[in-house]
């Protein structure tokens, strides 16, 4: 089972649950009082028998929506301007989001030839969601009103990660072969269709990259080589290499000062590229496989590498918290001291440059 969550802004107020056969109590309704544009959350929840459920977490505690497919879901994606989910399975590839009266409904359905690996919801794209998705060494541009698109492909060299933004796509490749070029990192447009820039030349595989969330001209990307690297678009050159994870880095994302990765021995790591600094750590016990932030807050997830329990004593209080996956919370606060937050991050007040101590390790310069 996969646990997702979005936090959304939309219009669309009602939604119905089809599975049940009733309509649930319109939004605007409960909500007359208050604006008509607000927050709502999403949480979607798949199971790998296929099994999809969404729910919107302000009307209760029921899907709002169910939707089963025949075999395995093998990616989901979920749009962060408004409710569309895209999911893969086998070798179909679903998108789906609520009409203008609030039903859920399927919006597109893309057959590919190979299984899905990784699949991202493009912003901004208006009336008609778009996706990327990559299958081994193919990457398909799947646009709803249209049939699934080759973006790119080149034989033996598998995709090892995926990030878009609203105009570019940018995937790392695994160099296979008689001839080893390096593994690279690809950013290409998603309006002409056509690669712009081949960036990197790794001994590693790029195992994160982060597009969406980085300033304009820079891209973000993590390799198993241990490195996090900034990548300057207008260039084609790395702006700066940090050596961050001894294990590899399987997570990051940057914003205009800082960076956050996460590493495959369960570290995670804040810097400020500015200064090339780390700023703060934390570790748990499982590999970090996926982390979001804004300027308020973090939030980490830790998944095991075996997420089956084998052993035969399965009321084994540590047998179960070996194969547990973690996820954590934390808080920028810098107008309040360490002592005075309930969440464990790290806190230095704005007039003081270092702060490092046992609990305390984010600098502001």
């Amino acid at each position: 089972m996969m646990l997702y969550s979005k936090i959304l802004s939309s219009k669309h107020t009602p939604f119905t649950d089809k599975a049940q056969g009733k309509k649930q109590e319109r939004w605007e309704d409960r909500l007359q009082r208050e604006e008509n544009e607000f927050t709502i959350v999403i949480c979607v929840v798949f199971f790998y028998i296929g099994f999809l459920n969404i729910w919107d977490l302000r009307t209760g505690k029921y899907p709002v929506h169910r939707f089963e497919h025949d075999a395995r879901i093998q990616a989901l994606a979920l749009s962060q301007e408004d409710a569309t989910v895209a999911t893969a399975s086998a070798f179909d590839v679903v998108m789906l989001r609520p009409n203008e009266e609030g039903y859920w409904q399927i919006t597109a359905e893309f057959e590919v030839q190979k299984l899905v690996d990784y699949l991202e919801i493009v912003p901004d794209t208006g009336r008609y969601p778009v996706a990327v998705a990559t299958a081994g060494d193919l990457v398909y541009l799947l646009k709803a009103e249209d049939s699934a698109r080759t973006l790119h492909y080149v034989y033996g060299q598998p995709v090892t990660c995926l990030d878009v933004s609203a105009s570019q796509a940018a995937f790392g490749v695994k160099s296979l072969g008689w001839v080893y070029e390096g593994n690279k990192i690809l950013v290409y447009s998603l309006e002409a269709e056509r690669c712009l820039s081949k960036l990197g030349n790794a001994l590693g595989d790029f195992t994160c990259v982060n597009l969406r969330d980085s300033p304009p001209n820079l891209m973000v990307s993590g390799n198993m080589d241990r490195r996090v690297r900034i990548h300057d678009l207008r260039t084609d050159k790395i702006a700066l290499s940090l050596s961050a994870h001894q294990l590899g880095v399987s997570a990051v994302q940057m914003d205009n000062w800082k960076i956050v990765s996460g590493g495959e021995e369960g570290l995670v790591s804040v810097w400020d590229y500015r200064m090339s600094q780390k700023l703060w750590e934390v570790h748990s016990r499982h590999p970090v496989r996926h982390l979001s932030f804004n300027s308020h807050s973090l939030i980490t997830a830790n998944v095991p590498y075996e997420r089956v329990v084998r052993n035969t004593d399965l009321d084994n209080f540590t047998t179960h918290r070996r194969h547990r996956g973690l996820i954590h919370a934390y808080e920028f606060a810098v107008d309040r001291l360490a002592f005075q937050s309930a969440l464990p991050i790290c806190r230095a007040s704005g007039d003081s440059v270092p702060g490092y101590n046992y609990d305390l390790a984010l600098a502001f310069p």
